[in-house]
């Protein structure tokens, strides 16, 4: 392997010091601690784990955690009910609604009920326009993190071409966005694209997030890009399960010049950006100068 590997896991324990660092002048002035308010509706167990996950981190930093979790059969108007009343808390800072919702719920209506300026996951529309706008706001996690490698290992963006594969609310599209800020030439292809490889074989960065296992091969990887694989599938292989990426790692670890494994790569950045976030919000709502953390 010739690659370096991008550790998402080390970048993540520095950001969470430099949160660390910030929160005692916060919370001298507000005279609080920053809060983060998690919402679960039903009882999917990977769901349960990344919420208890989310209000262990928020508490191990330093800030407020709520977590507040409902049963399956919620209702539209009981679940909106309790956004309000987490908006109207001056405790919470930022909210977040774990998706996905179950059936009944409509998630747009539900992510548009939450204040934009307590929308530290960053899928508001109000913060996706202020992102497509080029003005500044919350960024919706995932992407955020994948940013904040990219500029670990590459320093400026500035120029270089850049293929987003997959074009979800969640990363593809806030990615692309966040690229064409940093002055890249942007591609977002998907599905549909025709000559997929060849477009990818043109691309000094490869962010991949399909959800599609291994699906980028290794071939299609420019000697020395930089490849940020966003997926995680669960595949067997021998009788034992594997954790993989949308990236086949092998290929691609040796003809790029710097990639992000599966895991430790971009999954630790997801939850540190919230809590990244939510400290940004804490601080804007309360009118304080929000602190440079990476």
């Amino acid at each position: 392997m010739s690659a370096k590997l991008i550790d998402g896991k080390a970048y993540a324990h520095g950001l969470g010091e430099r949160i660390t660092s910030v929160l005692p002048a916060f919370s001298a002035q507000a005279g609080r601690a920053p809060g983060l308010a998690v919402v679960l509706v039903g009882n999917d167990a990977a769901s349960e784990v990344y919420v208890r996950s989310k209000g262990k981190m928020a508490r191990k930093l330093g800030m407020e955690s709520f977590e507040h979790v409902l049963p399956e059969s919620t209702g539209q108007e009981d679940l909106l009910g309790l956004i309000a009343g987490l908006n109207a808390d001056d405790r919470v800072d930022g909210i977040l609604v774990q998706l996905p919702l179950p059936a009944q719920l409509d998630s747009l209506a539900v992510i548009s009920a939450i204040d934009p300026a307590k929308d530290v996951d960053g899928l508001h529309p109000v913060s996706a326009g202020r992102l497509a706008s080029g003005l500044p706001g919350l960024v919706s996690c995932t992407p955020l993190g994948c940013l904040m490698l990219l500029r670990s290992v590459l320093g400026s963006l500035a120029g270089l071409d850049a293929i987003v594969v997959g074009r979800s609310i969640l990363v593809g599209k806030p990615m692309a966005q966040l690229l064409l800020a940093e002055n890249c030439t942007v591609t977002i292809a998907h599905s549909r694209t025709k000559d997929l490889a060849e477009k990818v074989r043109q691309a000094d960065i490869v962010v991949a997030a399909v959800g599609q296992a291994e699906m980028v091969k290794g071939t299609w990887i420019k000697p020395g890009a930089t490849v940020i694989d966003v997926g995680t599938s669960r595949v067997v292989r021998d009788g034992r399960t594997t954790l993989v990426g949308d990236v086949e790692f092998a290929g691609a670890a040796g003809t790029a010049g710097a990639i992000t494994p599966v895991p430790g790569g971009v999954g630790p950045m997801t939850i540190m950006s919230l809590m990244h976030n939510t400290v940004v919000a804490a601080h804007l709502r309360k009118g304080f100068a929000p602190p440079r953390l990476w």
